[in-house]
């Protein structure tokens, strides 16, 4: 939901949230008007990646860090083919980037593709608005978008919620694409594009994995004619509870025992195929500090570790912590927990080769405290060939 216009320099800006409280600046990016989810991301760095992360779809990010700009954007950093983010809210832009990789300002950019932003607002009492309030709607105003702020008002609060809004499949890529291998091919994997970030196949390809990415629509015919090795399904936009098709293929793939690995939305996808509610957190996760530790104690990896990780996610598992839960493909648990809310960070299933976690392990802009969980992906793929005496149906030989 989204009109823009060629930007005049320094227009004035408000930004309203669907509470009536209501931010004054500048604009940043394009002038026009905007609406979607209010969040918050505590990065330092990373902005690049985080505007063209599909999951951002239909929000407006919050950047409370005070200096944003400042490295400008390059050709080589963007996680898919366009900027994501409904709106961006930014306090002190850079005036001019200084990085030997920039090629253009982040307001050029922002300008280009088409996104309103505002500037000069007090990002940090904003985010603790969110984090005392909840995350909400709101929409971003500029140039003659300009009217009475009760009349905005309304206007936000007849925009779209974020609970039940089914987004995946507008992100998702609308045909099939392969990531070849890097170096000797080992397994080949089908990934369910949910709103997929570029560096997740090319993660896997760095082991050896050539990767069929699949739209988000693709059925359990389509995902076994590649004959994969392992079944990958990713983040994504939007309310697990709306993700029935997803659901339905995960289920199939837990049927026929074939590896499995789930990020973000796909661990959500994972909670809702064992028989576990999803909900809606306050404020959601986002930012690349996020702690996290891994408490499995009934399977073989060893548990207590802590991790900083990167996030982005509004939504949660409803999954007990305290011990094994028996669902219809064998015993499950929750293998790891944010420290600061104990939210479900991870689901592992001890019976079958399937695993997930709410976090994002390939973390373009780090940290990496994450990535070894692409080599337990690829340890299970091997285990499966070892101990298998005999293919599968669908399955390699």
């Amino acid at each position: 939901m989204m009109t823009t216009s060629t930007r005049a320099a320094e227009a004035a800006a408000v930004l309203v949230l669907e509470d009536g409280r209501s931010f004054r600046g500048r604009a940043y990016g394009a002038v026009g008007e905007t609406f979607g989810e209010a969040v918050f991301s505590t990065g330092m760095t990373g902005y690049q990646e985080t505007l063209t992360d599909p999951s951002y779809h239909r929000q407006v990010v919050v950047m409370t860090a005070p200096h944003i700009g400042n490295t400008g954007v390059n050709d080589e950093d963007a996680e898919s083919r366009r900027i994501w983010v409904a709106g961006y809210v930014v306090r002190d832009p850079a005036r001019t980037p200084s990085n030997w990789r920039s090629v253009r300002s982040l307001d050029e950019e922002l300008t280009a593709q088409g996104v309103v932003g505002i500037s000069g607002v007090d990002t940090r009492a904003l985010t603790r608005h969110l984090r005392e309030r909840g995350a909400m709607r709101v929409g971003i105003f500029s140039g003659e978008a300009l009217a009475d702020e009760a009349a905005l008002l309304e206007r936000v609060r007849a925009a779209p919620q974020m609970k039940g809004a089914d987004l995946s499949a507008e992100v998702a890529t609308p045909e099939a694409y392969v990531v070849p291998a890097i170096g000797a091919k080992r397994f080949t994997v089908a990934a369910i594009d949910l709103g997929i970030k570029g560096m997740t196949p090319h993660r896997l390809a760095e082991r050896g994995i050539e990767v069929h990415v699949l739209p988000a629509t693709a059925t359990a015919e389509e995902v076994y004619a590649v004959r994969p090795d392992g079944v990958f399904f990713s983040n994504g936009p939007g309310d697990p509870a709306t993700a029935d098709h997803p659901v339905a293929l995960m289920r199939t793939v837990l049927e026929r025992r074939t590896p499995l690995f789930g990020i973000c939305f796909g661990n959500q996808i994972l909670g809702r195929a064992l028989g576990f509610g999803t909900f809606k957190l306050k404020y959601g996760h986002r930012g690349i500090n996020q702690p996290v530790q891994e408490r499995s104690a009934a399977g073989t990896w060893a548990g207590g570790k802590v991790e900083v990780t990167a996030h982005n996610h509004g939504f949660a598992v409803d999954a007990p912590t305290d011990a094994p839960t028996d669902t219809p493909y064998g015993r499950a648990e929750v293998s790891h927990v944010c420290l600061n809310d104990n939210v479900v960070e991870g689901l592992k299933l001890l019976d079958r080769p399937a695993f997930s976690v709410q976090y994002h392990p390939e973390a373009a802009a780090g940290p990496h405290d994450a990535a070894y969980l692409f080599d337990r992906f690829v340890d299970l793929m091997r285990d499966n060939h070892q101990h298998s005496a005999t293919p599968r149906e669908g399955q390699r030989a």
